[in-house]
């Protein structure tokens, strides 16, 4: 009993130890500043640093991950990092928006609460909410001659980007009225808000966040519209003209989004072998400006002809269940929406032939096989010309066998043909041998009756 209680006591010990040693065993990458507001066409500076929370940790690798529509980098220096080695050098992107760091320090390597691996510096492109966080390839190793990752939290960014404060009149858009909406209107109206003493407008639209419009007068119309706007985030600049003086500028963004998503294939697969109510729609796509916003997807019996022409969605996610409880036919079709409101949409049939037999345009599937439409299409076209191979060579033979006939009949009618030619010379051998006998008989009784007639002649002489 007594060594029963020790080993508990030892499991024990061995545990909340392991446990212990675990925990002591981490570090934590943090951004600094986490937060702040930064003005569109300004730079600022976030620095990544390391808490290795009283362990020696000899190589660190940060992976980070920005929105390239919002932020890009000017330059990821390393600055004053205490990495000494880097094993590749700081790289970016600001197409796919993405950080890396990859460094480390000689042995014993290092032991710090803020240790800095770099600094990099932004600037803000476009006015929202810009979050850069580390990505999970992120690590931190201790110094333990094995590498171990002790990377066990990290503190993100998040940063409010936004427009200069107006300088010039106060703009306002009846058709664009959010400055972070996207819309599919392409025909942007703006109003200018008129104090008493201005006494004319300027102002352009572009794509320069910081844009100034010319000294050029618009005329005193507080409204300006254009239309046929191209995708993008496009800037309305205004000032006005007071007492005969140009004032300050004001930027008033807008987002235009006419572009679907990219077009998308529905996927049809299935859960469980044995039910018909276990099928599921995968899909997914993207969209190149304002971003995917939702995804709608209707399930219709096509022997309903009034649902058919009439679908209802539902707003969902990839998978979807399909809903429904009975063999038969089906329209399934999927809306990928935009943030402006754009939509692609795809449409597929399912044909649910039995609880685990089904087909769709992507081919027949046998519980969870599926037989892909181009490999069925093939074996049609190898059994087709099997099948006419041998369509083909039963025809040769039958018309073979029907030649090889018609040869020995006619091979048959020419041996009765000589037969009968053979019976006609055997008759005609017999005539002529009957003949010959009959000749001779003559013969011979011609000689005989001159034999008997000479003795008379010569007695009369």
């Amino acid at each position: 009993m007594k060594q029963l209680i020790f080993i508990k006591i030892l499991i024990i010990l061995l545990f909340f130890g392991g446990v212990f040693s675990s925990s002591a065993q981490s570090a934590s990458l943090y951004l600094s500043p986490y937060s702040g507001t930064f003005f569109i066409g300004s730079t600022f500076d976030v620095s990544v640093f390391v808490n290795t929370e009283e362990n020696n940790i000899n190589a660190v690798e940060v992976n980070l991950k920005f929105p390239s529509e919002l932020l890009q980098v000017t330059s990821p220096t390393a600055g004053a990092s205490f990495v000494s080695i880097w094993a590749d050098q700081p790289s970016y992107s600001n197409k796919d928006g993405v950080i890396s760091f990859k460094g480390g320090v000689p042995t014993p390597g290092i032991k710090t609460s803020a240790g800095l691996v770099s600094t990099i510096t932004f600037r803000a492109k476009t006015p929202g909410i810009a979050t850069v966080f580390f990505l999970d390839t992120s690590k931190v190793l201790l110094a333990d001659g094995k590498g171990t990752n002790i990377l066990k939290s990290t503190a993100n960014g998040e940063y409010n980007l936004v427009l200069q404060p107006p300088e010039g009149p106060k703009i306002s858009s009846p058709t664009h009225p959010s400055l972070t909406t996207w819309y599919r209107n392409n025909n942007p109206v703006f109003f200018l808000e008129r104090e008493g003493d201005v006494t004319d407008f300027s102002y352009n639209l572009d794509q320069d966040p910081s844009g100034i419009p010319d000294n050029v007068s618009e005329g005193n119309n507080n409204s300006a519209s254009f239309n046929d706007i191209g995708n993008g985030i496009w800037y309305f600049h205004a000032k006005a003209k007071k007492s005969g003086v140009w004032g300050g500028v004001s930027h008033y963004p807008i987002r235009i989004d006419t572009d679907p998503p990219k077009p998308f294939k529905i996927r049809i697969d299935t859960i469980s072998p044995f039910s018909y109510s276990r099928f599921f729609s995968y899909f997914s796509t993207e969209d190149s400006l304002s971003g995917i916003d939702r995804y709608e997807v209707s399930v219709v019996d096509m022997s309903d002809p009034q649902a058919l022409s009439n679908p209802f969605f539902v707003e969902t996610a990839s998978p979807y269940r399909i809903p429904f409880e009975k063999t038969g036919k089906y329209a399934v079709l999927v809306r990928a929406y935009d943030k402006a409101g754009n939509f692609a949409q795809d449409r597929t049939v399912l044909t649910a032939i039995s609880s685990f037999i089904s087909y769709t345009k992507e081919g027949i599937r046998i519980k969870n096989f599926l037989l892909p439409s181009w490999l069925i299409y093939l074996i049609i076209i190898v059994i087709s010309v099997l099948l006419g191979f041998l369509i083909y060579n039963y025809l040769k033979r039958r018309n073979l066998a029907k030649r090889l006939k018609t040869e020995v009949a006619e091979a048959e009618k020419e041996i009765e043909d000589v037969k009968k030619l053979e019976k006609r010379i055997q008759e005609m051998r017999t005539l002529e041998e009957e003949a010959r006998k009959e000749s001779e008989r003559l013969a011979e009784k011609l000689k005989k009756e001159e034999n008997n007639t000479q003795p008379t002649d010569e007695k009369q002489n």
